[in-house]
Order: C-alpha cells, then structure tokens, then sequence
C-alpha cells in the first residue's frame, strides 16, 4: 500500500501535559481514516502537527511523500483543513469567502474555480448570501468548499459535522467518499459511530497514545469483548445494578434494551444471572462499536487528572 501519511514517534507536550505520546499514523492514500477518543485524547493536536501548523516535539516519516518535519510549507500547499469552528468570514457573502481563499493560493482562473466549487458542493443558489446568515449545514458545505477548492492531496476534517443534522450529515459523507474515490486522502476526527462505520479504517487515541487500530471489523474483533443484550420493560434500567460488577466492564442503555460487556465470560454470565428471568429476555450479539468504545474509554486514563 502507498502511504499518504507514514510517521512514527510523534509527540508533543503543552507545559507539563504529555498530550500526544510516541503516536505512529500511517494513512494509505485515497483511504478514510477515522480519529475516535475522548475530548482532550490529541486528535485535534496531531491532525495539526501532520499537516505543519504546530511543530511536534519530536517523530519523523513522510506526508505526502514529504519529510513532515521540514517540508511544512509544501505539504500545507497540498492540505485541506476544515476546523471544528466555522472560520470564514461572516460578514462576506459565499462567493466572496471562496475567491478570498482562491486568492490566498494564487489559484488561476478565480472566476471559473469558484463557480465549478460552487456548483459541486449544491451552493451556486446561495452563492450571495452572507456566510453568517447559514445554517449548520450550509457553514458545513461552504467550509469543505474552502478547504477542497486547491484540490488538496490530503483533507483533514476535525469533527466536521458536529452540530449538524442527519440529512446534512449523509450528504457531507456522500461527498467525502467521492472525493476520495478520486484519490484524495482523508483524515477526520469524529465522536459519531455511525460516522466512524463509514471510514474505511479507524485509530481509536486516549489520551496522546494509540489504543486501537485498523477497520470498524478488526477493532470489534480485537476488542475481546463479549455482550449481552436485555430487552423487557425496565431492562435499560439494569445498568445501574450491574455497573462495576464483578465481571462487567461496561453496561448501557441502548433505547429500552441494555447492552451488557466484558472479557471473561464466566464471570460476565454470573453477573448477568440474578437478571435473566422474566420480564428480561438475554442474547448474546455481537459487540458494536460504540460498545468498544465505551470500554475503552473506561480502560483510559486521563493524563490531565
């Protein structure tokens, strides 16, 4: 595999906050990855150290086939970065957001440019109104808009639909998945499962350090867990019963059902055993992913505390 992103050692620290610790990120081009972990984990800090706006304390590789430590300014050329706030001008129109940011890359035929991004992101009838007038999901498409018009190698997206609703949400997808059907790489930071389902792999980070990695399949896979689901009136409210029994390392509510985890499978049904009688109906399923990522997170420590 051809790696878009291929760095090793990656670390960086704010005072005496260790925030991203010895992390390796290989990315094949024209892939999807997802970033998954808890608020603070690092995932904003190492999308931003990968494409040369912060400098790491440390690590070495390639992005884009580029030394990442100094060939920052090239390698930015070559970027596309979509921020968790809305960072464009409100004050100016669409059209005049997107001619800016062309201007800002001494893109050739402004005129043509801005139209073409116009038309392909659904935003040529809107092409005046003012960016602070939009919706979360126009801001949404205008901010992609702004980051894809260099047609940039790499796109970096950092929990880019958060806010958004679900209409918005798929199609922002749709369009993600055609981009990188034409070869561009794509790195996005997300909190949502079904978002992390889409990604074509995923790196789960706690707290700077790499905790799991590969498809949505193998880290289920890998987890080790073994769950169990209740359904019956109240079974959502077992949770708290279960909670830190011995055996359990996870019990949530799904709706009214329950999803009940762990790793030792002996222990794990003697704890579920008082509950399974009527009302409850069990079957053990297959753990989710929002299953293993509740585990882990409940296995991570935060290096703030």
């Amino acid at each position: 595999m051809t790696f878009a992103v291929d760095v090793t050692g990656l670390n960086k620290s704010f005072g005496d906050k260790h925030v991203v610790q010895d992390l390796a990120v290989q990315v094949g081009a024209g892939k999807i990855t997802g970033f998954l972990g808890p608020n603070g984990s690092g995932k904003t800090t190492t999308l931003r150290m990968l494409c040369g706006l912060l400098t790491p304390d440390s690590g070495e590789g390639e992005v884009l086939g580029l030394d990442f430590r100094k060939a920052a300014g090239q390698i930015k050329l070559q970027t596309g970065y979509m921020t968790q706030r809305f960072s464009l001008y409100e004050d100016l129109s669409i059209e005049e957001n997107l001619t800016f940011v062309a201007r800002v890359y001494g893109l050739p035929d402004r005129g043509r440019l801005v139209t073409q991004t116009l038309e392909r992101l659904g935003l040529e009838n809107r092409r005046r109104q003012l960016a602070g007038s939009l919706s979360g999901g126009w801001k949404q498409r205008l901010a992609l808009a702004a980051a894809i018009m260099h047609s940039p190698r790499l796109l970096l997206l950092d929990e880019p639909t958060a806010g958004v609703d679900p209409k918005a949400r798929r199609e922002f997808w749709d369009e993600i998945h055609a981009l990188a059907a034409e070869g561009m790489t794509v790195m996005v930071s997300t909190h949502y499962m079904d978002e992390a389902e889409r990604c074509h792999d995923i790196a789960y980070i706690a707290y700077g350090r790499l905790i799991a990695r590969g498809t949505g399949r193998e880290v289920i896979e890998g987890s080790g867990l073994i769950t169990f689901r209740a359904e019956g009136p109240g079974a959502d409210r077992l949770s708290r019963q279960l909670a830190g029994a011995p055996g359990v390392a996870m019990a949530a509510p799904f709706g009214a059902a329950l999803h009940v985890s762990g790793t030792e499978r002996a222990a794990l049904e003697a704890a579920i055993a008082p509950f399974r009688r009527p009302p409850f109906h069990w079957d053990e399923v297959e753990p989710t992913l929002e299953d293993v990522f509740i585990h882990l997170m409940g296995q991570s420590r935060d290096n703030f505390e």
